[in-house]
Order: C-alpha cells, then sequence, then structure tokens
C-alpha cells in the first residue's frame, strides 16, 4: 500500500514547526544546580547554555571570584559545544548523512 508523497511532506512540515516550537521552550527552561551547601550555582538553560553561575565569596578570594566564575563558564560552555559536536556526528552517521532539523543539538 502505497502513501501519498504529499502527506509525507505535510508531516514533515509539521514537525519542522514542532521542532521550532520546541526550540523556543528549550531556550526558556532554567535550570539551577548547586554544590557545596549552595556554595557554587549554576544556572542553564534546555540548550545547556550557561545563563548564570555563582560562586560564594566565601569560597575565594574576593577579587579572583570573577575572573573564575568567567573561567568555569567559558570550560562549561566549551565542554557543552564539544559534546553537541560529537552529538551530531553520531546522529548524522545514524541518519546516513541526512541533515539534522535546524537547531537540533544548536545545528
Amino acid at each position: 500500500m502505497a502513501s501519498n508523497p504529499l502527506d509525507f511532506l505535510k508531516a514533515i512540515q509539521g514537525l519542522q514547526r514542532n521542532m521550532g516550537d520546541m526550540e523556543e521552550k528549550l531556550r526558556e527552561v532554567r535550570v539551577t544546580g548547586n554544590a557545596g551547601g549552595d556554595m557554587v550555582e549554576v544556572v542553564l538553560n534546555g540548550h545547556l547554555e550557561v545563563v548564570d553561575l555563582r560562586i560564594s565569596p566565601d569560597v575565594i578570594d574576593r577579587q579572583e571570584r570573577e575572573m573564575l566564575e568567567d573561567l568555569v563558564r567559558a570550560a562549561f560552555t566549551d565542554a557543552v559545544a564539544k559534546v553537541k559536536e560529537h552529538l551530531r556526528g553520531e546522529f548524522s552517521s545514524v541518519l546516513g548523512g541526512m541533515p539534522l532539523p535546524p537547531g537540533l543539538f544548536g545545528a
């Protein structure tokens, strides 16, 4: 039994719309991780991007706090970018080289 190619294209267009909606929702998600009795706090969005990072002044020298927060934020962002790139490669090979939907894993 053959499927109607137009129905298939409509289904793909619907999926693309849904993916776009999901992208927006993920950007608005905020999740906070804590360590050391809340002495370190990281806030991520649904794309695993660091939105905020706070380190308690009780943990380190006050003059170095901002620099340390920037370094941790940058290292975390770099690690997430590498994970996303790895996942894009894995999914692309699974899909036989087909392009991934826009926005999937930051693509």
